[in-house]
């Protein structure tokens, strides 16, 4: 990482909350701000705006999280307006729903036997927003509930997306197209998508996904992506792995991750 690359991040960590305009960080570095914009993004995925508004979008949904108001969570993270804020928000759900943990949203779940082991999914009118995987339906329903304990979570069959996940499973569907209803940062979604578009029976490194989405030296935060992924499976962050061969992590246990690059590799049914 470059040395003026590293300073302007300090320099952004300092003043969290703060707007900081490009110009004004580049002279606190000693870079023009074209270069240190170019080297920026290329360091981190986001450019040193992007960059601070996910700090921001993090602080809004943490005070949500913690009861705040809508209205004081916004403004007190900077923006001037609400409206402000819901052009740049990128929370999957709407900041309301989310602060209540789905409250006011009616989702629709279902727990069914796979090669993996028990399936869990759980879907909005606009996508699947969870798929968890266990061993016991029971389990799997307490953490969903806890997830989106202000919503009104129904049992539902869900068998169009419940049949895509098996035919999935069985080597004859893809998962890429399905429609998902989902919250994460910026540079989430673009690991997520760039999962996504990974092939059946291929994987990537991190470092690999880290360079597709433009943040080469962020290897570990792709891996967190990866780890806070709510879709299993619908994201495939089991395709990927570790420069060395090791499979890494995978929220779901290792065991699991192998199987599934198994079948995917054999195409077993």
């Amino acid at each position: 990482m470059d040395n003026y690359v590293g300073k302007a991040k300090s320099y952004l960590d300092a003043r969290r909350g703060e707007r900081v305009t490009l110009e004004e960080l580049a002279r606190a570095v000693g870079a023009s701000p074209f270069h240190l914009q170019r080297r920026f993004k290329k360091a981190f995925g986001v450019s040193p705006r992007g960059y601070q508004e996910a700090f921001r979008f993090q602080q809004i949904k943490s005070s949500l999280r913690n009861g705040s108001r809508i209205a004081d969570a916004v403004f007190d993270a900077g923006y001037g307006s609400i409206s402000r804020f819901y052009e740049k928000a990128d929370l999957g759900m709407k900041a309301r729903e989310y602060r209540a943990r789905g409250k006011g949203q009616t989702i629709g779940y279902c727990s069914f036997a796979s090669p993996l082991g028990t399936v869990l999914i759980a879907a909005t009118d606009k996508g699947l927003c969870s798929v968890k995987i266990g061993d016991r339906a029971e389990a799997l329903e307490r953490e969903l509930k806890e997830e989106f304990s202000g919503a009104e979570l129904l049992p539902k069959k869900l068998e169009n997306f419940q049949g895509k996940v098996l035919s999935f499973l069985a080597g004859e569907a893809s998962l890429a197209r399905v429609p998902l209803d989902i919250r994460g940062t910026v540079f989430q979604r673009r690991v997520w998508d760039a999962l996504r578009r990974i092939p059946r029976g291929e994987t990537r490194t991190y470092a690999e996904i880290a360079r597709e989405v433009g943040a080469p030296a962020a290897v570990r935060a792709v891996g967190s992506a990866c780890g806070a992924n709510p879709v299993a499976l619908a994201v495939p962050c089991h395709r990927a792995v570790r420069t060395d061969g090791g499979l890494g992590g995978y929220a779901w246990g290792l065991p699991r991750k192998a199987k599934l690059l198994a079948l995917e590799k054999s195409g077993r049914k």
